[in-house]
Formats: structure tokens, C-alpha cells, sequence
């Protein structure tokens, strides 16, 4: 028997009703990967559009990635002003398999960017099935760790690092902290984890409720992480550090801030990734949007509940950078 669906937002459903074409396909597999790479090639923004109107200073640097790995890409995009300038270290949503350092919900970051005089820093990592674990997260870690490093050359400042991430991009993020936690190099002030993709068993009731409908489903969270673990995905040995819900203690990461859809398949795992930061003495502030499914504040900006969550984020970002509001 299946699970009852949980309603979408009344406003929420006319938006994605008015415009199917905006979700594409909701169960995406293993062979449809490529295709879509191809459909999104080329849609990428240009400098002139990343700058808002010269808000920004746009450019890209080529880093050192990890030990005997290739290079890797940041983008970074600095507000106009003097003095160093906080940062949000980005990494971009896309199912693991999809998107680049100047697409999947970059244009949210630079949204939150304006609002608290931050810079916004892009990493490109290498996408799975072709860079399997650990190459993502290896690759976010040592941009983290350049960018820190070489902050006050790039007019940055170094004290004040938040990690950021949107669905894949977000549980990317919050392996990064957990990694980060383990090395112990690199003082963060906060993660932002919005809609995070956290646990590779693919199997919350969350998962089970919304199996089909929405933006982004069971069927395609499993290609997305099969793509990251081939056939280690659901299994008993997956890294923390690929699927941080497999961590056995989430003491000692910075604060958190949690976003998240009811309607979302990833709602169980967001909720308990918060309710085990607290069990474990951790700070975190969680916010479960009624009929919100995956990503619906970028498919339907406009929605009351779409610009309740992005105050909501803006205004936690400005608390924990200490930005009067």
C-alpha cells in the first residue's frame, strides 16, 4: 500500500501547473544522464549577468585540487564595496550529476550575497558516475581550503566562512563540515543546508510519501547516488563523508541553518540531520515549509511561502555574520 502524499501549497501547485515544462523529468535514470547534460549545455550565465548590474566583481581562479588531482574552478563573485567581504562558499545543487559553478541555485546565493555585503564563491567539482566519491567532496574540501587560505588576496575574509548548499550541493556542504571537523583546519561560522540530499538509503517515509509527484523523486535520488557509490549505495560501508546521515556524531559542526519542504522527498532526512545535530549538542534551526516540494521557491518564486523562506534565510545569515537587520 503507498503512502499518503503529503498536499503541496496551494500556490505552490497553480505555479507548477501554469508551467510544466519548468520540472522536466521527474524520474530521471542512469541513461538519461547524458542527454540532459547535453539539453543544459550552454545555458550557463555570463559574467555580466553574475555582476548584477556591478554589484559584483566576477572572475574565475584556477586552484589546486586535491593531492595529484587535477585543478579545480572557483567563481567568485565579490560585492562592490571595500574591506573584506564575508563569504559564502557555494556548492551547487544538480543530484550529484548535473549542473557547474555558474548554475544550480548560484543565483539564490548571489540573492542572499546582496542582502548581507558577502561574497559568493562557486567551487566546480568533478560530477560522479565518470568521479565517483571521494572525488566530489575532495574537490569541495580543497577549493574550501585554498579559499581560506589566500582569502586577503582576494579581498576576502578568511574568519568569516559559511558553507552553502542547495539539494545535492547542500549535502555536499554538509559533508565538507563533517570533513573539515575531522581535519580540523579551517574555522567556518555556519553551514546553510537548503533541501539537503543527506542519506543514500534513499528510504525515509518522506522518500516513500512522495514517490512520483514534485520535482525530484525516489527514483532519481537513487540514480543520483548510484551515480556518486555505484554499487556501495544503500549498502553497510558508505563514508560520513559521502552520505553524512551515516555519521555517528554530529557534535562539533558549526551552526546550522536547515530549509526544507514538506511535500520534499529529502523532509525525514533534513529533519533528522537537525534533531541529531541537537541530540549531540550542536546549534540548529530548522524551518519545515507546509507544501513546499523540492526547490519550490525557485520554481515558483513568487508564492507567499516561496518569499517566506528567503526572507528566513537572509535573516539568519545576517544573525550569524552579526549584520544588523
Amino acid at each position: 500500500m503507498s503512502e499518503p502524499m503529503v498536499p503541496f501549497d496551494a500556490e505552490l501547485a497553480a505555479g507548477l501547473g501554469a508551467n510544466p515544462g519548468l520540472v522536466g523529468p521527474n524520474e530521471i535514470t542512469a541513461d538519461m544522464i547524458a542527454r540532459i547534460r547535453l539539453e543544459r549545455a550552454g545555458t550557463q550565465p555570463s559574467d555580466l549577468e553574475l555582476s548584477r548590474q556591478g554589484r559584483f566583481l566576477v572572475s574565475d581562479l584556477a586552484v589546486p585540487g586535491p593531492a595529484g588531482q587535477p585543478d579545480i574552478a572557483l567563481l567568485v563573485c565579490r560585492p562592490n564595496v571595500t574591506g573584506a567581504a564575508p563569504m559564502l562558499y557555494f556548492v551547487h545543487g544538480g543530484g550529484m550529476v548535473f549542473n557547474d559553478r555558474r548554475t544550480g541555485g548560484l543565483s539564490g546565493a548571489l540573492d542572499w550575497a546582496e542582502r548581507t555585503d558577502s561574497a559568493v564563491v562557486s567551487v566546480e567539482y568533478r560530477l560522479p558516475p565518470e568521479h565517483r566519491h571521494p572525488a566530489p567532496v575532495e574537490d569541495c574540501y580543497a577549493g574550501l581550503r585554498w579559499i581560506y587560505e589566500h582569502a586577503a588576496g582576494v579581498g576576502l575574509d578568511a574568519e568569516r566562512i559559511i558553507l552553502a548548499g542547495m539539494s545535492a550541493g547542500a549535502g555536499l556542504a554538509a559533508s565538507v563540515a563533517l570533513l573539515n571537523r575531522e581535519r580540523g583546519q579551517i574555522p567556518l561560522v555556519g553551514q546553510m543546508l537548503i533541501a539537503p540530499m543527506l542519506d543514500d538509503r534513499c528510504d525515509t517515509q518522506s522518500m516513500r510519501q512522495m514517490a512520483g509527484p514534485g520535482v525530484w523523486d525516489q527514483i532519481t535520488s537513487r540514480t543520483g547516488w548510484g551515480a556518486l557509490l555505484g554499487d556501495a549505495r544503500g549498502g553497510l560501508d558508505v563514508s560520513p563523508f559521502a552520505s553524512p546521515a551515516r555519521a555517528d556524531n554530529l557534535a562539533g559542526l558549526p551552526p546550522t541553518f536547515i530549509d526544507v519542504g514538506s511535500a520534499d522527498t529529502f523532509r525525514d532526512e533534513a529533519v533528522a540531520y537537525a534533531s541529531r545535530i541537537w541530540r549531540d549538542g550542536g546549534r540548529a534551526e530548522l524551518h519545515v515549509w507546509p507544501g513546499g516540494f523540492h526547490g519550490f521557491d525557485f520554481f515558483v518564486p513568487s508564492a507567499a511561502i516561496s518569499r517566506a523562506a528567503r526572507l528566513e534565510r537572509i535573516q539568519w545569515l545576517q544573525r550569524i555574520l552579526g549584520i544588523e537587520q
